[in-house]
This record gives C-alpha cells, structure tokens and sequence, in this order.
C-alpha cells in the first residue's frame, strides 16, 4: 500500500490572477500554478484546483490549507480555508523561505504593488499602492498589446536598449501618452520599452517607497518580476543587486502554504479542505440590500449546491453565516 504524504496547500487570489502553491512538512514545493481570474474568482479556484491535482503526485495529502490576496475572505469559505491571511504576511513569509537575510520586498502584481521591510525576520513596515496602475502587470500588458509584442517579450527586447527614451511614469495616461508620441518622433521600440521601464521604477521608489529604507538584500516579486527590463531598472535606480526568487510569481500563495502548516501544527484539528472534488460541485452568488436599518447594507449570499454557506456585507451581524 503507497503511504501518504502530509502537503499543506496555499491560495493567493487576486484580481488579475489567480496562484496555487502545495508544500511538503518542510516548506519543499511539490507543486505550484499560476492562472488568470478572468474577473470570477470562484471559476478561477474551482479550475486552478482541477489543473493543481492533475499535476500533484500520487499519495499527497492535503493536511491544511492557507487563504490569501483580495478575495482572501471569499477563498476561504469556497475552499474551506483553515487560516486566512492578509498578503503582507504571505508574501514576508514566501520571501523569507527563499532569501532568509532579505530586508526589502519589492512586490508587483496585476494591480496593484507593495514595498515590504523586514527587520530580524520580521514586518518592520509596508505600504501598498493600490490606486494608481502605472507598473503594475495589466498596464504593461495592455502596452504590449498596443505595440503588438507579446509580454513575454517585453523584457528582453527592453534589455537590447542603447538610448531610452524618456516616459513619464508617474500616471498611466502620461506614460502611455509618452511612449505614443515617442513613437511618432522614430524612437526604437526598445529604446521606448525600457525608458518606460526606468520611467515605472523611478514611479514605485518615488510613491510606494517613499520615506522608506530600502536595504539590501531587495527581493523583486509578483508577477511583474518576469520583465527582466524592469528588474534591470530597479537595480539601476538602486545601485546594486536585486533578487528575483524562484517561483517569485506563486509566493504569496507559498506563504499561505506556511501559514498553513504553522497553524495546524499549532492547533492539531483535521483540515477543513473541501477537497479538490469541489472543483466539480455547483457554487452560486447573489446579494440584496438589507432594510433593518438605516445603513441599507449590501449582503453577498454564497451557496454551494443551493444550500447557503455564507454571508457577508453587513456592519453587524444580523445575516451573518459561515457553515460546513
């Protein structure tokens, strides 16, 4: 008979994508995925887990599993979550698991970005940027399609760059206004492709980053960290090393896997895992206005298969349920 082996899964859900992380009791990745939200997030899960069981090893148990990112809350009722975390912590512990001394985060997603400082293994500060898209993964997506590249490509046609043209990075209207009328004045693609690269790193370390110690070691992760013209920037503007880690793009959901592990060592009850059949079951939503008060609340009603496992929306706790 094959023995089982113990796996902790991580979830980290955003709004442009969607990752999967399962680690072994030492923090060893077994296996991870990287998929898109496409604006449904429970679609997202239920196929991210069917993609995930197909590519795991026979006998790997899931023995917890860790929540986080934007729809961290609604993750963890559809996937039965036994610890839901914010993203600074998932991330700080992901990094931490690759790069043990860091001391700087440089995080950049679909939407938004984060500056992480840890001191002695621990958050000594944040700060989040969750307004203003300039440098984040769906602009420069977006710029790639407009230029007909594929973002894949992006970062190593920046990096062939001799003169880069000069882009306002401060604001997405600018910048895309910028690298148009460069365009039109015949500069290189390149040239323009790595000055918006320049132009966004300077936008990160002048707002997200402001008033902030970057030390070294810098970690670069989230997704964005695939453009190596944009790491190329960042180690430009900061005069030294910046480490992309592997599975940088999938590390907020391997600190969730940690925090998972951590909190059923810790508290030593079976799972609430669904199970990875769920990716097969029926989940439904709905709201409506609550009128028991004047604050006329939204309520999100989740079902699975019909029957109501979740509300939420309310300043009180009147519709409050979290079941099964």
């Amino acid at each position: 008979m094959m023995s089982s082996q113990a796996a902790y899964l991580g979830i980290d859900v955003g709004s442009v994508t969607t990752k999967f992380a399962v680690l072994d009791a030492r923090d060893a990745v077994i296996a991870t995925l990287y998929t898109r939200t496409r604006g449904d997030p429970i679609a997202a899960l239920q196929n991210g887990l069917r993609e995930l069981r197909a590519q795991m090893p026979r006998g790997v148990v899931i023995a917890g599993l860790g929540a986080t990112g934007s729809a961290r809350e609604l993750a963890g009722v559809v996937v039965g979550a036994d610890v839901v975390k914010n993203e600074i912590t998932a991330h700080a512990l992901g990094a931490l698991r690759a790069v043990p001394d860091v001391q700087t985060i440089i995080e950049i997603g679909g939407q938004d970005s984060k500056i992480i400082l840890l001191r002695d293994g621990l958050v000594a500060d944040f700060a989040m940027n969750t307004i203003c898209a300039a440098g984040t993964g769906a602009f420069l997506d977006q710029q790639a399609t407009r230029l007909n590249l594929r973002i894949e490509d992006f970062g190593a046609l920046a990096l062939q760059s001799r003169t880069p043209a000069k882009i306002a990075g401060r604001c997405t209207v600018f910048a895309e206004s910028d690298m148009i009328h460069q365009q039109q004045v015949g500069h290189r693609i390149e040239d323009i492709l790595y000055g918006l690269c320049v132009a966004l790193a300077r936008n990160y370390l002048n707002n997200v980053a402001l008033g902030k110690e970057v030390r070294a070691p810098v970690v670069f992760q989230g997704g964005v960290a695939a453009n190596v013209g944009m790491v190329r920037a960042f180690e430009a503007e900061l005069g030294g090393a910046v480490i992309v880690p592997p599975h940088y793009a999938t590390i907020g959901a391997i600190g969730a896997a940690i925090l998972a592990r951590e909190w059923m060592a810790r508290n030593g009850h079976m799972t609430a895992f669904r199970g990875f059949g769920l990716s097969e079951r029926r989940y439904d939503t709905a709201s409506f206005e609550c009128a028991g008060c004047a604050n006329n609340c939204e309520i999100v009603v989740l079902k699975l298969e019909g029957t109501v496992i979740a509300r939420w929306g309310g300043r009180c706790e009147r519709w409050t349920v979290n079941s099964g």
